[in-house]
């Protein structure tokens, strides 16, 4: 996979090179461009925002400027009119344009997955008021596939850090990245269910006065399992009740129903209800 990103402070993405993501780099798994937005300006100050129109605070990112570092990351001349745009140029590229903003859906680990199977992805951070409306629009009359996504319901400085949040979740699921797959096969948000997942222990047993769990110890892989599952129930019942009302009723077991119905949900119909 090659990833290219595009921001006004490149240094902040040196920690690409750590890790688990150095390593995959070094497998060739993974390639990094990251380049520096203001190479693509023509003006003494290398400026790559102006004032908002129609007024208000803070300043906007120029899409002139941004365009032209897509139109050569893409490889592709510029238009001088979006009314000569050619739908069908953008069918044939194998890349996804990508770009942070908190205005837009939340990432999820669907995302991530889906993007996990990309052969390049292209990042655009973001600064100051974020990138002129009309660039997501731009390249999307030309027929690129172009995603926005937002990270959480609150606000950064600039895109670097969702930016950094996105490849993390993204590179992870490809395939030889994990030294054991099996690591990322169970986790909160993965899978069918989607279930938060159990709590984790490790060596010591009992530790500072607090023992893990007794049935841990046991040996019993079947009672484990029944556990750890009763667990992700609870805690996704707690924290995350939305994603119970997602379940599939049918696909729940006596045992399933018998925990969420002590939680207080109605198993009887399609979905869980409160």
């Amino acid at each position: 996979m090659l990833i290219d990103i595009v921001s006004v402070f490149p240094e902040y993405f040196d920690v690409l090179n750590l890790s688990l993501l150095g390593k995959a780099q070094d497998k060739g798994l993974l390639e990094f461009k990251v380049h520096n937005l203001r190479d693509w300006t023509h003006d003494v100050h290398h400026s790559v925002d102006d004032t908002p129109v129609g007024g208000g605070a803070g300043m906007v990112m120029k899409p002139e400027i941004w365009a032209s570092c897509l139109d050569d990351l893409l490889g592709i001349p510029p238009l001088t009119d979006i009314r000569d745009a050619d739908p069908e140029r953008g069918k044939n590229s194998n890349a996804i344009l990508v770009f942070p903003n908190p205005s837009a859906p939340t990432f999820t680990q669907n995302d991530a997955t889906e993007l996990s199977h990309a052969d390049h992805l292209i990042f655009g951070c973001g600064r100051y008021e974020g990138y002129d409306g009309r660039l997501p629009a731009y390249y999307e009359a030309q027929g690129f596939d172009v995603r926005e996504y937002s990270i959480g319901d609150y606000v950064l400085n600039g895109g670097e850090v969702a930016v950094s949040v996105m490849v993390e979740a993204t590179t992870r699921l490809i395939d030889g990245f994990m030294g054991n797959h099996a690591s990322i096969e169970e986790e909160s948000y993965t899978g069918s269910e989607g279930l938060l997942e159990h709590r984790q222990y490790t060596k010591p047993a009992s530790w500072r006065g607090m023992n893990v769990p007794e049935i841990l110890l046991s040996g019993h892989h079947a009672h484990i399992n029944r556990f750890r599952r009763d667990e992700e129930l609870r805690r996704t019942s707690e924290i995350r009740p939305d994603i119970i009302e997602k379940l599939d009723c049918r696909t729940l077991d006596k045992k399933d129903r018998k925990i969420l119905m002590e939680l207080g949900w109605n198993v009887s119909g399609d979905f869980p209800r409160r």
